[in-house]
């Protein structure tokens, strides 16, 4: 790192800046941020507990509350966004690749990863492979050489990562 241009002390030319906050972005960011987060949701009188009333999920600057009580999700909505800048964007379809899908007539709460299986499938080329509903059985084994079918499959295996 070198000193930005203008603010070069002569003599100093060695120094750098130390910067005060995180950056969005760097590796190190989601520390201060947890630490700041922290804090701040100890100030408001939350604590950690096996016991909740409230079950918030932070990744990152991705959050979702799960209260035991409907109400309490606007309370914590204002404290939040008195301390930090946020977009309040409903009931949540997707987090960290998950999707969610609610039965509120059965009560019932579903998750799924399948947008995620089919975007891996695609970059390794398999977005058409063919599908089974079923795992294989423990004793089966797949080896690279064994699966390939002629000369044909293995030059075209040998471009896939």
């Amino acid at each position: 790192m070198k000193q930005h241009e203008g603010f070069a002390v002569p003599g100093k030319e060695q120094y750098v800046c130390r910067l005060k906050k995180s950056l969005y972005g760097l590796k190190q960011a989601p520390r201060p941020w947890y630490k700041r987060f922290d804090t701040f949701m100890i100030g408001q009188g939350y604590t950690r507990s096996r016991w909740f009333l409230v079950y918030l999920l932070l990744y990152v600057n991705d959050m979702l509350i799960a209260p035991k009580d409907k109400s309490l999700i606007s309370k914590l909505k204002s404290q939040l966004s008195r301390e930090s800048e946020m977009k309040d964007l409903g009931a949540a379809k997707k987090i960290l690749g998950m999707e969610i899908r609610r039965d509120q007539k059965a009560g019932k709460l579903y998750l799924s990863q399948s947008r995620y299986l089919e975007k891996v499938l695609d970059t390794f080329n398999m977005g058409n492979c063919k599908a089974a509903s079923i795992p294989f059985a423990a004793h089966f084994r797949l080896s690279g050489e064994s699966c390939l079918q002629s000369e044909e499959d293995t030059e075209k295996m040998s471009h896939v990562p």
